[in-house]
């Protein structure tokens, strides 16, 4: 079955520009060097399906027309991916009178109703609520005819979901692959890894280590995500393997699902 992958954000948590710096890909021309927070739409079976709700969805989502979405995975909790989720609100009110699933680890699930007690707190009983339902997951599920499997990696000490859904895999925020996880990545069309950039980061990959892995698991295209500013997309690209990119923000990649 035919997909299409969109990358609605490809920066780091700060975006990129950021916030009061002066360099040169903050302040470069190229559009390329526009990065929003990290998230990915695929589409498919005429279902729309999000990696994530950063911060800045509601402009991702305008600029890509995004009118529905069927169903939500998370990868961790951290701020700039799980920001956005009151933004779903209006997306959320053609299921009714079910609910929009919402898909992640058991601890990730647990922490998004703690902090977001508003949305999932019976108790609470004023309208204008998004109608979302959490659904922990520790294993593969199969979704609208695909098949999304969890992929454990290592964010700083603790572990976090990817995902491999077909021929394609969504790996952001991760230090370290276990091996057990590089076994689920062997024969992907796309990878998706997180290279922060090239100096060294306690919680995140860098380029070097991101073509390591690629090296290992041998994708047939691999892009990076999670961005930051120290990285212009052009020199970068020019400086990796041919079938290694940098993503950007409206990247559209079709594979099997």
């Amino acid at each position: 079955m035919k997909a299409t992958l969109t990358v609605l954000g490809s920066g780091t948590s700060m975006g990129v520009p950021t916030l009061g710096c002066d360099c040169s890909v903050c302040h470069s021309a190229d559009p390329h060097d526009k990065r929003t927070r990290p998230s990915v739409m695929v589409e498919f079976n005429d279902k729309v399906v999000l990696i994530d709700t950063t911060p800045d969805f509601y402009a991702q989502a305008i600029r890509e027309g995004i009118t529905r979405v069927d169903a939500v995975f998370y990868t961790h909790t951290h701020a700039d991916h799980i920001l956005g989720i009151d933004d779903l609100r209006p997306l959320s009110y053609s299921h009714k009178p079910n609910r929009l699933p919402l898909y992640a680890r058991p601890d990730s699930a647990a922490f998004l109703r703690r902090m977001f007690s508003y949305i999932f707190d019976a108790d609470y009983k004023f309208g204008g609520l998004p109608l979302l339902e959490l659904k922990p997951i520790d294993g593969a599920i199969d979704l609208f005819g695909a098949r999304f499997e969890p992929v454990i990696v290592i964010h700083g000490d603790a572990q976090i979901y990817g995902y491999r859904f077909g021929s394609a895999a969504y790996l952001t925020d991760h230090s370290e692959i276990p091996e057990s996880s590089l076994e689920q990545l062997e024969g992907l069309d796309i990878l998706f890894l997180d290279a922060l950039r090239h100096k060294p980061h306690p919680t995140h990959s860098t380029v070097q280590g991101s073509l390591k892995t690629v090296e290992r698991v041998r994708p047939k295209r691999a892009f990076f995500t999670h961005i930051c500013h120290d990285l212009p997309h052009d020199a970068t690209n020019a400086s990796l393997p041919r079938n290694v990119r940098l993503s950007y923000d409206g990247m559209k990649l079709e594979f099997e699902i």
